[in-house]
C-alpha cells in the first residue's frame, strides 16, 4: 500500500516538475526568442491574417486595403470637401491606390483637375508585371508621373516596378524588390530603393544605371558613420526599450537625388547626393552617391518618419508618422543647424494621423499636400494649418481605400494636355 502511495506521488511530481519546467522554458524561450516561440507567434499571426483577410484572398473584398477613414468628417457623406484655391485650382493633382473602379483594375492612379473633378484615370493591371502574387496581395505605392502621360509605379510586397502609359499598358517592367517611393533626379534617372540598395534607373527603359547597397555606407572607414547604422543608435519608442535586431533593421523607404535646380542652396552637398530615409533608424541622412559617404545625418527627432525632401529654401523636411501618438508631424531641418521645426501637427480642428506610410509635397504658393495614407484621405492646408480642401478615397459607408501618394502637377505639366486613353471599340 505504501508503495502504490510512493509510486502515484513520485509519478505526479515527475509529472508536476515536467509542467513547470515546460512552464519555465515557455517564459524563457519568449523572452529570447528560442524554439518554438518564434515558430507559434508565426502560427498565430498568420491565423490572425487569414482569419482577418479571407475575404481579400478570395478576391471577394479587398479587406487589406480598407482602413477607417481619419480627419473630423469621416461620416458616411464624406468624400471631397472645400474648394481648390491657389496653385493647386491651376494644375492637376494625381492620387494613386487601390482603384474605385475595380472592374477596370485592381490598382489606379487617378488625376484630378483644379476644381476637384476627375479627369483621367491610369488602370494599374499588377497581372502584367509579375504573375508571383495575386494583385489583391500587393500594394500600390510608389509613383511618378512624365510629361508625356505615363506613369511609373512600384508595389509593397509586389516584387515589380513598371512604367505604363496613359491606357495603361506597359512601357518596360523590372521585376525585383522595389518598393515605396520614386523620384526623378532630373537627369533623366529615376531613383528608388531595391531591398536595401540604392537605385538608379534610366527612365525610358528601366535599366539599372547605378546602385548603393547600404553595406557599402556601413564599410566606410569612419567609425562615426558605421554607428550611425547600429540600430542601437536609434531614437528608442520609450528609454527603457528592449531593442533587438529585426529581420528588417532598416526599411528603406524613400531616396531622392539633390537636383542641380536647388543644389546652391545646400552648401554642405552638391547636386546628385542622395537623401534617404531608413525607417527603423529613425534615420535621414545624405551620402556621396559614388562613395557612400555621408555628408550629414540625423536620428530624430521624427519617429518612424517616411518622405525626407529637399526643398529650394535649403531645408529638408520630413513625414514624422510620429506613430503611436495619433498625431503626425512636418517638421523641418536645415542640415548643419540643430533646430527642428515644426510645420504642421495635427490639431482638433485639422485632425492628422497616418501611423505608417504617408507623403507631403510643398505647393509653389506655400500650401503643403498631405496624403494621410492610413485615413485613407488627402488634404490641403495653408502655412498657418488651416484646412483648404480634403478628399476621402471613400471605399463604403464606413471604409476608405489606402492612399499612397497625392501629387501635384502644374497645368502645363503634360506636353499635350491632360492624358487621354481612347475608348475601346
Amino acid at each position: 500500500m505504501r508503495q502504490a502511495i510512493a509510486d502515484r506521488m513520485g509519478s505526479t511530481l515527475f509529472v508536476v516538475s515536467i509542467v513547470i519546467m515546460a512552464v519555465v522554458y515557455g517564459t524563457v524561450s519568449s523572452w529570447w526568442g528560442w524554439f518554438p516561440a518564434p515558430q507559434i507567434g508565426l502560427a498565430h499571426r498568420t491565423y490572425l491574417d487569414i482569419a482577418e483577410n479571407w475575404r481579400n484572398d478570395l478576391a471577394l473584398e479587398p479587406t487589406r486595403h480598407l482602413i477607417v477613414p481619419g480627419g473630423a468628417n469621416a461620416g458616411p457623406e464624406r468624400g471631397f470637401s472645400g474648394a481648390l484655391t491657389g496653385a493647386a485650382a491651376e494644375g492637376y493633382i494625381l492620387v494613386s491606390g487601390l482603384s474605385q473602379h475595380q472592374d477596370e483594375s485592381f490598382h489606379s492612379v487617378t488625376l484630378y483637375d483644379g476644381a476637384g473633378n476627375e479627369v483621367h484615370r491610369w488602370p494599374i493591371r499588377y497581372a502584367q508585371f509579375n504573375e508571383n502574387h495575386k494583385p489583391q496581395n500587393v500594394m500600390l505605392h510608389g509613383m511618378e508621373v512624365f510629361e508625356d502621360g505615363s506613369v511609373v509605379v512600384t508595389f509593397d510586397s509586389g516584387g515589380a516596378m513598371a512604367r505604363v502609359d496613359a491606357c495603361g499598358a506597359t512601357m518596360w517592367n523590372r521585376i525585383g524588390a522595389f518598393s515605396h517611393a520614386i523620384t526623378r533626379d532630373g537627369e533623366g534617372h529615376l531613383v528608388t530603393w531595391e531591398g536595401d540598395v540604392i537605385t538608379w534607373l534610366d527612365e525610358e527603359t528601366g535599366e539599372t544605371v547605378k546602385k548603393l547597397d547600404v553595406k557599402d555606407m556601413i564599410a566606410v572607414d569612419d567609425d562615426a558613420q558605421k554607428a550611425t547604422f547600429n540600430i542601437r543608435t536609434r531614437t528608442p519608442e520609450t528609454a527603457d526599450e528592449d531593442i533587438r535586431y529585426m529581420d528588417d533593421p532598416f526599411h528603406p523607404n524613400d531616396a531622392e537625388a539633390l537636383r542641380a535646380d536647388i543644389a546652391d542652396a545646400f552648401p554642405m552637398f552638391e547636386a546628385g547626393d542622395v537623401l534617404f530615409s531608413l525607417r527603423e533608424l529613425n534615420l535621414v541622412a545624405v551620402a556621396d552617391p559614388d562613395t557612400g559617404r555621408l555628408k550629414w545625418w540625423r536620428h530624430g527627432p521624427w519617429f518612424k518618419q517616411h518622405d525626407p525632401d529637399f526643398q529650394p529654401d535649403g531645408t529638408i523636411t520630413v513625414y514624422d508618422n510620429n506613430t503611436g501618438t495619433d498625431k503626425s508631424r512636418i517638421l523641418k531641418i536645415r542640415p548643419g543647424e540643430d533646430e527642428v521645426e515644426t510645420v504642421f501637427a495635427g490639431s482638433d480642428a485639422v485632425p492628422f494621423y497616418s501611423w505608417r506610410r504617408g507623403k507631403h509635397q510643398y505647393l509653389p504658393d506655400g500650401n503643403i499636400l498631405l496624403t494621410e495614407a492610413e485615413g485613407g484621405r488627402v488634404l490641403e492646408i495653408t502655412p498657418e494649418g488651416e484646412l483648404v480642401w480634403e478628399r476621402h478615397m471613400v471605399w463604403d459607408d464606413e471604409h476608405n481605400l489606402v492612399a499612397t501618394e497625392a501629387r501635384y502637377v502644374p497645368s502645363d505639366f503634360f506636353a499635350n494636355g491632360a492624358p487621354r486613353c481612347p475608348s475601346p471599340m
